[in-house]
């Protein structure tokens, strides 16, 4: 499932407090839209390592009650406490704890309490992990566990992806070079032994290095060191062809129509223009912009309009989009 199919599935799942497991290979942003979901509705998140825990942990301390005379066990601190409180418990990368610790999260899991310690009734459980087939650590969920969950496989999707960049304002020329390349978002090989690869996590990082104004000679290695140098050579390549573009602002004024020849300048130039419309929000760029993708390869025009769309941008209003429609419009149809 995509990631957005299973988005709207957590809502449904976590109002009826239905145990979900979310699973997925390393870097495919399992933990993330758990996270945001849980912002989303205003509710508490707490992230739960099982694999860090004793299997003693979760059901708590055994001590002896004097005015009992009885043992009770000390619910653990890290468990939600107030019974008013709303939240999601996630427990991540459960199938790398060890079969022990599995087991102490059974009765948590589906009795939704533990030795003493009872979740409070306006906590859902959600918990992901990696696949047996993704070869990191991890051990092989007994069935009994296992059915104690609602299961979703998480897939890469580019469009989902994309969706999430334009809400984030990651650069446009990594959503271009993605664009232009999309299996280079997710490019996980279990038998390799490469320490960095492509995936939507490791993308973010590259986002992240090109803000942080780090000197063009220590960038590609940078990059490298996130996704690999296959996909640093080729990004940078890709990103290098920007300074080959006309003026943005000189396009956005009407006063430029020159249009690029190489694809992959095409691309970043598309983005780029769509990014600087959202931002500004100008009724006069967006005119100007419409007008100018009218020199543009249709499919090129159409990759425009998608990306004004998808950042949000109301072409509507605009005199020049009943023109666009009449021109482009049969290509939105293919």
């Amino acid at each position: 499932m995509k990631a957005s199919e299973i988005t709207r599935s957590l809502e449904h799942l976590i109002e009826a407090r239905l145990p979900v497991f979310v699973w997925g290979p390393p870097g495919i942003g399992k933990s993330s839209i758990v996270r945001q979901l849980a912002e989303a509705k205003g509710l508490e998140f707490l992230d739960l390592r099982l694999s860090l825990l004793d299997p003693t942990d979760l059901k708590g301390v055994p001590f002896f009650d004097p005015e009992s005379r009885q043992g009770i066990w000390a619910a653990p601190s890290f468990l939600p406490g107030d019974p008013d409180s709303r939240g999601v418990l996630f427990l991540d990368e459960i199938n790398t704890a060890p079969p022990a610790v599995q087991a102490s999260a059974y009765q948590l899991i589906l009795d939704r309490r533990v030795g003493e310690y009872e979740l409070p009734e306006g906590w859902s459980i959600v918990a992901a992990g990696n696949r047996e087939s993704d070869r990191g650590v991890v051990y092989r969920m007994p069935p009994p566990l296992a059915n104690r969950f609602v299961h979703f496989e998480m897939e890469v999707d580019l469009e989902d992806w994309k969706a999430w960049a334009y809400a984030e304002g990651v650069d446009p020329r990594l959503t271009a070079y993605l664009s232009h390349s999309p299996d280079s978002l997710f490019l996980f090989d279990a038998a390799s032994q490469q320490k960095s690869f492509p995936t939507p996590r490791s993308w973010s990082y590259v986002d992240r290095l090109l803000r942080s104004g780090l000197p063009d000679a220590l960038l590609f290695d940078a990059v490298a060191g996130a996704v690999g140098r296959d996909e640093a050579v080729a990004f940078l390549s890709f990103v290098r062809v920007a300074d080959e573009l006309p003026e943005l602002g000189a396009i956005l004024a009407g006063e430029e129509s020159a249009v690029p020849e190489d694809p992959r300048a095409l691309t970043v130039l598309v983005s780029l223009l769509a990014a600087r419309v959202a931002a500004s929000q100008e009724e006069s760029a967006l005119e100007a912009l419409l007008r100018y993708s009218f020199y543009l390869p249709g499919e090129f025009a159409v990759m425009l309009v998608r990306e004004l769309q998808g950042r949000g941008v109301r072409l509507e209003g605009s005199a020049a989009w009943s023109e666009w429609v009449e021109r482009f419009a049969w290509l939105l149809e293919e």
